[in-house]
């Protein structure tokens, strides 16, 4: 099923398109997006059940972009009415046009030509199996106790094992003087926690899922809880490893860490314009080994962060990043893209309707390859599986990347042997880790559990992932 359009945008639809006209009679290039969002969240543990409505991804709101012939100014707000359109663009003309005034002493204005607005009338709707809020949060907290029960009750061992769901239901409208776009957005996440202990000795072990789409995801996890559990039991018999470099194979998981943090956020093309980023200097040349083609894109996939334009009113794209190794293109949103003279790539992106867009990751990851698995695991005289990463930190002005796996499982000639180190730190000079991929499964995997920060840590959602890999990495 298709998911249905915003009622409330709607009937205020045509309010939006009054103040629009009112705006374009005083500036040559005025917008308007409006976002209609509801979010909920759910959790169950040995001792806390918890249903809430999430802030960060809930409300309506509504941001003005305007152009006054040589910069850009924005004014968001929550209400309107036919009684608040003049009112609004008062507003809007008394504390924006002063955006042309006076700068601090050596700081210089710059000038932007106006946005391109090429006509295009849209509207589209993702899909879904269950809707969450129709399932109701009986059905969904009855769901997720019975995973948490199935997950303490597989080992006397096991203290704990939280389970949680939640799901953004989100519908945006952008209006400018040629484009009339809407868009309406369903996506669930949810997983497990999973704790044991032996003795003073405590392990936790995480596995997350996500989908484009509702309830359906928890069939996906009643699946996979048991699992969970027996990794986090294995982990009681972990072991620190030996620092040094290692053949190494990353899950997708894994490889999805590695794709985000070491040249998702090296490519964000605003950190070009405030040259803090080294991929800058490395367009058309190889950063990576010819087995690697790299996607960012909101159309790339359908993973928690797709959509169909983005919060600039840019259609979303497919970017490839790398092609066979050479880095061929950054990722944008559209005042970065003009200042830099590249086309914007449909990733301007905002926490909400009362913060900017910057360029934000979407569904970024590596293609497939042709190898497989288990010949993966065969071609290693002496490495590691690298599992379940749990954080990651980047920096793009030296392409730094050091990561966090919570799993390292032997590899010794060419078989997995049964034994595992934990925790991990993945570290090393981005370029090199790359360029040293020698296989690539077949297989791709992307997931988004999680979510990203930047800026004053405005969170989006993002997805990210692909093959299996085999690379040289550094361990510790």
């Amino acid at each position: 099923m298709k998911v249905k359009a915003s009622k409330y945008l709607h009937d205020i639809k045509p309010i939006l398109l009054r103040l629009r006209d009112r705006l374009l009679e005083e500036f040559p290039y005025a917008s308007i997006l409006a976002t209609d969002s509801q979010a909920k969240q759910y959790s169950v543990s040995r001792t806390a059940t918890n249903i809430g409505m999430v802030g960060l991804w809930s409300g309506r709101g509504f941001v003005v972009k305007v152009y006054d012939g040589s910069g850009y100014g924005e004014y968001s707000f929550n209400e309107i009415s036919e009684d608040r359109v003049e009112e609004i663009i008062a507003k809007v003309k008394g504390d924006l046009i002063p955006m042309s005034g006076h700068l601090p002493e050596g700081v210089e204005r710059s000038v932007y030509a106006m946005l391109e607005d090429e006509p295009l009338v849209f509207a589209d709707s993702t899909e879904y199996e269950i809707d969450p809020a129709e399932y109701g949060d009986e059905k969904i907290i009855r769901e997720l106790t019975r995973i948490s029960e199935t997950g303490r009750a597989h080992d006397e061992r096991i203290l704990d094992c939280g389970a949680f769901l939640n799901y953004q239901k989100y519908s945006k409208l952008f209006l400018s003087r040629n484009r009339d776009m809407e868009q309406n957005v369903l996506w669930t996440a949810g997983g497990f926690s999973v704790m044991a202990s032996r003795g003073q000795e405590i392990k936790r072990s995480y596995k997350g899922f996500s989908n484009l789409g509702g309830a359906e995801l928890l069939e996906r996890m009643r699946d996979g809880v048991r699992d969970a559990a027996k990794v986090t039991l294995e982990l009681l018999e972990s072991e620190p490893i030996t620092p040094g470099e290692y053949d190494c194979i990353c899950t997708p998981e894994a490889t999805g860490m590695i794709v985000h943090e070491a040249f998702g956020h090296g490519v964000e093309m605003d950190m070009f314009v405030k040259k803090r980023a080294l991929a800058e200097q490395f367009v058309g040349k190889q950063v990576a080994s010819e087995l690697v083609t790299m996607h960012d894109g909101a159309s790339a996939a359908k993973e928690v962060a797709t959509y169909f334009f983005d919060d600039e009113g840019v259609l979303a794209k497919d970017t490839i990043v790398i092609d066979r190794g050479i880095l061929q293109a950054g990722i944008s949103d559209a005042q970065s893209a003009m200042h830099l003279g590249t086309v914007p790539t449909g990733n301007g992106r905002r926490e909400s309707y009362q913060r900017k867009a910057y360029t934000r990751m979407t569904n970024t990851f590596f293609q497939g390859g042709k190898d497989k698995l288990e010949d993966m695991i065969a071609s290693i005289s002496y490495g590691f599986l690298l599992e379940e990463p749990s954080s990651g930190m980047e920096d793009p002005k030296n392409w730094g990347i050091q990561c966090m796996v919570s799993i390292a499982r032997e590899i010794r000639d060419g078989k997995l042997t049964g034994k595992i180190f934990s925790p991990v730190v993945l570290t090393g000079y981005v370029p090199d880790l790359l360029k040293s991929i020698s296989m690539v499964s077949e297989k791709v995997e992307l997931g988004g559990g999680g979510m990203c920060g930047k800026g004053y840590k405005e969170w989006v959602k993002v997805s990210d992932g692909g093959p299996y890999i085999k690379a040289r990495i550094r361990l510790g």
